[in-house]
């Protein structure tokens, strides 16, 4: 299978043969037959020693775990850093309009002091007296009145600004701290994802102290696991209710990931050599010619949500029940996802796992 990106020809001749067999899998009768099970007995004790005494089962219990919690953390890691980078535009914009009723500000406190400065100069006698000094009481009334405008207007703008000043002063203090407490969720998301990352290192260990044919057959134990929950799936009669046609732009994102099969899944990659199950999806919306959130949870909270029965190639289908993975929907019980580490971009079966709902980046 092509890895460059470009092998959407081969792509999509594997989606049909994996269509096909799973089309045959849901018939009564022509069901294909599934990998024994590990037997008891010596094998079975080999078993158990090689993955520290739970057995192969066990080893596939723990990591399908694991892995999932390492998705779920990854996701709300990237979440935190997004969510991060939006309040630093925002603070920076918080700051230029500081800055700018700050000049404005400035200019003026200037002209006040001119005025100041021009009452100094008369010796600050009173209007009053003023006027009964005065040799010209007609134009020095016309100079009161003037000034008074003055005075008014300039009081008047300094207060509006002064309280333009407090608001801005405070949003500046709330927009610091909420950008320091999300430094924190960071900065505890990343730490925790650390610590994921080391028991997956030691799960993975685990594993590697299996014999390749065991190996082989935790595969397969994986596999099974998923044709048993997509047979499950089809035999619902769910494919006579799904016929939904995708859309230009549907068929342009399904294309966009189609040429993505074969490679590797990475933690936090978003392209164009490697992915996680979310950097896949956006990337290929973004092919499709709309953008869509970074994570899975942020797909399944902000796109608009369609019925199962309504699901046509291109919509997003989130697994479980923490929204923590998702895979695209290319039809015929088909998807295309990233399904964790040491897997690669490839196509399984729309309910090989718990579907929490489906989401459409078009709408409509």
């Amino acid at each position: 299978m092509r890895r460059d990106g470009r092998g959407g020809g081969t792509g999509l001749a594997a989606v049909t043969a994996f269509v096909c067999a799973v089309g045959m899998s849901a018939v009564p009768g022509r069901a294909q037959a599934a990998p024994t099970d590990p037997a008891p007995g010596a094998e079975g004790a080999r078993d158990a020693a090689a993955a520290g005494g739970g057995g192969l089962y066990e080893v596939h219990r723990k990591v399908e775990s694991l892995y999932r919690k390492a998705e779920a953390a990854t996701d709300a890691y990237n979440l935190a850093r997004e969510k991060q980078v939006r309040q630093e535009k925002r603070i920076v914009k918080i700051a230029q309009a500081v800055v700018k009723a700050q000049n404005r500000m400035t200019d003026l406190r200037e002209r006040a002091g001119a005025v100041a400065r021009a009452q100094y100069r008369s010796g600050g006698i009173p209007p009053e007296a003023q006027l009964l000094l005065g040799d010209d009481p007609e134009g020095f009334l016309d100079d009161v009145t003037l000034a008074r405008k003055g005075q008014q207007a300039t009081v008047g703008l300094m207060n509006q600004l002064e309280k333009t000043q407090a608001t801005l002063d405070r949003y500046a203090k709330a927009a610091s701290r909420e950008w320091e407490r999300l430094d924190s969720s960071r900065a505890k998301k990343a730490a925790a994802r650390k610590e994921i990352r080391a028991k997956l290192r030691r799960a993975r260990e685990l594993e590697s102290r299996l014999r390749a044919e065991e190996r082989e057959r935790l595969r397969q134990l994986e596999e099974e696991q998923q044709r048993r929950a997509q047979t499950t799936w089809l035999n619902s009669g769910i494919l006579r209710k799904i016929g939904g046609k995708g859309t230009t732009q549907g068929r342009r994102a399904v294309e966009f990931a189609t040429a993505q099969l074969g490679k590797d899944y990475v933690w936090g990659a978003e392209g164009p050599d490697t992915y996680d199950c979310s950097g896949l999806t956006q990337r290929a919306w973004a092919a499709g010619g709309r953008s869509i959130p970074r994570t899975s949870q942020e797909q399944w909270r902000l796109l608009p949500k369609v019925g199962v029965e309504r699901m046509r190639p291109g919509d997003l289908i989130i697994y479980f029940k923490d929204a923590s993975h998702v895979g695209m929907y290319v039809g015929n019980g088909a998807i295309i996802h990233a399904p964790r580490p040491g897997r690669q971009v490839t196509v399984a079966g729309a309910g090989s796992m718990p579907i929490l709902g489906v989401v459409r980046p078009q709408g409509g």
